[in-house]
């Protein structure tokens, strides 16, 4: 085990608070709320300040209540935190959620009704008409409909959504070609790592020497479904999303930690189709926190991996800390358009990571 991570945050050009912004995380004993807790160690935006969890962890410290699983020592500052009880009063008035969506939802609505900004990663309001759900890099445009959902609730607070885990990837590998030819069709394969369903998620007698065809909660239907939303556009206060369909088929394979998923995609404009063209697309794509210099943003959002046997999760799911995208194996569909692989690292740029990025985007515009 390696001494306490502190990321190399990037040197900013946005905004930055004059201060450290108190943060709370719930669902902070779990995999997802490890990860926040993780990350946010050494933040220069946020301070983590409250942890909040089950009653069987109220009150404890958190160095008691959580079963620290990550492969770097628990941040100090953090196991001395008392955990508190879900719902109580918080004194921070920005909430990462890492809650399973079991309690989510409702818990997340009372928070943002309270007047807190809710950075969710939880699946419960994601496709909701007035809450965003954000990659930076794709629909930093998307924010502009949070004044919308504060009129409804009639508070200060909202509700930011980051992405499945697989659809972080997905949305990410896709988004170059959506932009130069159109996207008509895809279908997506994921072999997904057990980190997804948490420690206790997937039983070893289980996973080990197989491959499991099926992955619950509505896995298929999220990534058939959030994509579209993401790519989608914001009129008029109003998402409309972006008119292709999505097949996918999942599956949970024994490897801890990365998202594989192999892509084939019809194109609107396939009578135009470079492959030299896309792969440099895909290489030189930046967004919005590229271009703010956030402070988790990686330098490259995507990185075209050569080598027909690349991208890999053991080889490349820790690029850029884990906060960029690898493609590869780019090259033309017999029976569609191209076809190519991708990588994410689920619980880094796939869960706690993509949240952290969505709070330092709102903080840029002014909306913590």
């Amino acid at each position: 085990m390696s001494d306490t991570l502190t990321l190399p945050y990037a040197a900013t050009d946005a905004r930055a608070p004059t201060k450290r912004i108190p943060v709370a995380v719930l669902g902070a004993t779990g995999s997802v709320g490890q990860r926040f807790v993780q990350l946010l160690n050494g933040h220069p935006w946020f301070k983590l300040h409250e942890v909040v969890a089950s009653e069987r962890s109220a009150g404890k410290p958190y160095s008691e209540a959580a079963d620290w699983r990550l492969d770097t020592m628990l941040p100090n500052d953090a196991a001395a935190l008392p955990v508190k009880s879900l719902g109580a009063e918080l004194q921070s008035h920005v909430i990462f959620s890492g809650l399973d969506s079991s309690v989510a939802g409702e818990a997340e609505d009372d928070y943002a009704n309270r007047g807190c900004a809710v950075i969710s990663n939880a699946r419960n309001h994601r496709m909701d008409a007035d809450v965003p759900l954000l990659i930076p890099e794709l629909n930093a445009d998307h924010v502009g409909v949070i004044e919308r959902q504060q009129k409804r609730r009639g508070s200060r607070g909202y509700i930011v959504t980051n992405p499945n885990c697989s659809v972080v990837g997905l949305a990410m590998a896709i988004a170059p070609l959506e932009r130069l030819y159109g996207i008509e069709q895809l279908h997506v394969t994921t072999m997904q790592a057990i980190s997804g369903a948490g420690y206790q998620g997937v039983a070893s007698y289980a996973i080990l020497d197989n491959v499991i065809p099926y992955i619950g909660g509505g896995e298929e239907e999220k990534i058939e479904a959030e994509p579209r939303k993401i790519l989608g556009r914001l009129e008029n206060d109003r998402f409309v999303d972006a008119p292709f369909r999505i097949c996918a088929q999942v599956n949970r394979v024994p490897t801890i930690d990365g998202h594989l998923m192999t892509i084939s995609l019809g194109l609107r404009n396939r009578n135009f189709v470079n492959v030299e063209q896309v792969r440099e697309a895909i290489d030189n794509f930046r967004g919005e926190p590229q271009n703010l210099r956030l402070p988790s943003a990686p330098r490259k959002p995507l990185h075209y991996v050569a080598g027909d046997d690349r991208p890999q999760p053991r080889l490349d799911r820790d690029r850029e800390h884990g906060m960029s995208v690898s493609v590869g194996r780019l090259r033309p569909c017999p029976l569609l358009d191209l076809r190519m692989v991708a990588l994410v690292h689920n619980t880094i740029r796939g869960a706690a990571g993509a949240a952290i990025l969505n709070a330092e985007l709102l903080e840029a515009k002014g909306l913590l």
